[in-house]
């Protein structure tokens, strides 16, 4: 029908649509190759979202990319900026491929498992003409018995059983029918979800020092839906920040006190995080992930307590350092270095021609340039991922009902008639898998007869 004729015939044209779509569009959706072609490229971008850095800054690819040479001759900081590599789980096109083979599924589940179905609206198959039990695979006829005798062995054996005439029909399983569409129908819910935390999650990173308050602030990989999902009538404090060593002096685990406040202070709720314990709140979830040294409080001689930030410092190694430098003069001519490796609390102090003069522990004090220097505390900073992912709970629901789905698929559907006509009495079955097994079974209660 030409384009114009539809644009005239608005009915016309939805009838056409439909019919293009059912006889065109639909099959090729439900093709099982095109959902194992998506499936296979949607595993091959995850691996390079998962080798491949995501969320980095342009210096970042630009030292680990560069373009000459370009990592195994074309992958290049521009090819990964181009391409959407750098933030693959939010690219329109990943999106689209997750949508396409969620189309795939949802056009396989409709033409094919919803039909199944379909069996059960239906009346019981009962068979009555002897012919019908030629059509199956396994199937024998019984010189002597009756289907009352056959009864009792069949319920013996879990099926249930339906009676009309002198027909019966007995099935078992009916769950194993089930279970392919219950794995479609979670593989969907798995993609939603994933879909949905793609468009309205967040990722975000702070680094906090003990007794501050902080808003979210720093996020680098958000959604474009994700704005209402970022918290603005609530933040977080940070009471306490400290580390358990061992004996060996190795850290054994960090901890961070955190309590949820709104806009007047008051708190909403207190948690005590560490690593695999986070703090969650309406939605966002705070990780223990980082620590870092953000000052000290020092006293000179008698004077109040003062409290100097400290950078970290560049070192080649894994080691991790920070320092900081005080003026000991009042005309900041002269002074030393304070430079700390951990929050057990030992600093060691440099002289300005970087010879170390003393080490003193948080508590003590030492003489230095002829003043008295006192280390009060060294303050601990605490490093929080912060994260929000609206889709988690799908993606839950979706990975256990795969779970239900998987076991329920294993289990055999089998299907028993019996027909008894003439004084004799024809007895036959089928099963979707296990035919073994059923066949085994099916010899057992006819035996029993």
């Amino acid at each position: 029908m030409p384009l114009p004729s539809l644009l005239l015939e608005p009915a016309l044209g939805w009838r056409w649509l439909q019919r293009y779509f059912k006889r065109e569009l639909l099959p090729v959706l439900a093709d099982l190759r095109l959902a194992i072609a998506l499936l296979l490229a949607i595993a091959l971008f995850s691996i390079l979202g998962t080798v491949i850095e995501q969320g980095e800054s342009i210096n970042f690819y630009q030292t680990n990319y560069p373009e000459d040479p370009a990592l195994f001759g074309f992958l290049s900081w521009r090819i990964i900026f181009l391409a959407g590599l750098n933030e693959v789980y939010r690219s329109w096109w990943f999106l689209a491929l997750l949508i396409l083979f969620g189309a795939s599924l949802t056009a396989c589940t409709f033409t094919r498992q919803i039909t199944a179905l379909r069996w059960f609206s239906r009346p019981w198959n009962f068979y009555t003409q002897p012919r019908q039990f030629t059509k199956l695979a396994l199937s024998t006829e019984v010189d002597q018995g009756t289907l009352a005798q056959m009864e009792p062995a069949l319920k013996q054996k879990g099926y249930r059983i339906f009676t009309r005439d002198q027909a019966l029909y007995a099935q078992k399983g009916v769950a194993g029918r089930i279970g392919p569409i219950v794995v479609h129908a979670s593989m969907l819910l798995i993609l939603a979800g994933a879909i949905w935390g793609s468009l309205t999650g967040f990722f975000a990173q702070e680094m906090v020092p003990s007794g501050q308050v902080f808003q979210i602030r720093n996020i680098f990989d958000i959604g474009p839906l994700a704005e209402a999902q970022i918290p603005k009538d609530w933040a977080v404090r940070v009471n306490r920040f400290w580390i358990d060593y061992t004996p060996e002096g190795v850290i054994d685990q960090f901890y961070s006190d955190l309590s949820v406040i709104d806009p007047t202070g008051q708190e909403l709720k207190r948690k005590t995080i560490h690593v695999n314990e986070p703090l969650r709140y309406r939605g966002v979830t705070l990780y223990q992930a980082d620590w870092g040294i953000a000052g000290v409080r020092v006293r000179f001689n008698n004077s109040p307590v003062l409290e100097v930030s400290m950078g970290p410092l560049e070192m080649a190694g894994k080691s991790r350092l920070w320092g900081t430098w005080l003026p000991t003069n009042p005309d900041m001519t002269d002074g030393v270095s304070l430079v700390a490796a951990d929050l057990q609390g030992t600093l060691l102090v440099y002289d300005n021609g970087g010879q170390l003069v003393s080490t003193v522990r948080a508590g003590r004090s030492t003489e230095v340039n002829g003043i008295t220097l006192s280390v009060v505390e060294v303050v601990g900073s605490t490093g929080l991922q912060i994260k929000a992912d609206p889709g988690i709970p799908l993606v839950y629901l979706g990975f256990g009902l795969l779970m239900v789905g998987v076991v329920m698929s294993y289990i055999s559907h089998s299907q028993v008639w019996a027909l008894e006509i003439e004084g004799r009495l024809l007895v036959g079955g089928r099963t979707n898998r296990a035919q073994v097994t059923f066949e085994r079974e099916l010899l057992a209660v006819v035996e029993s007869i």
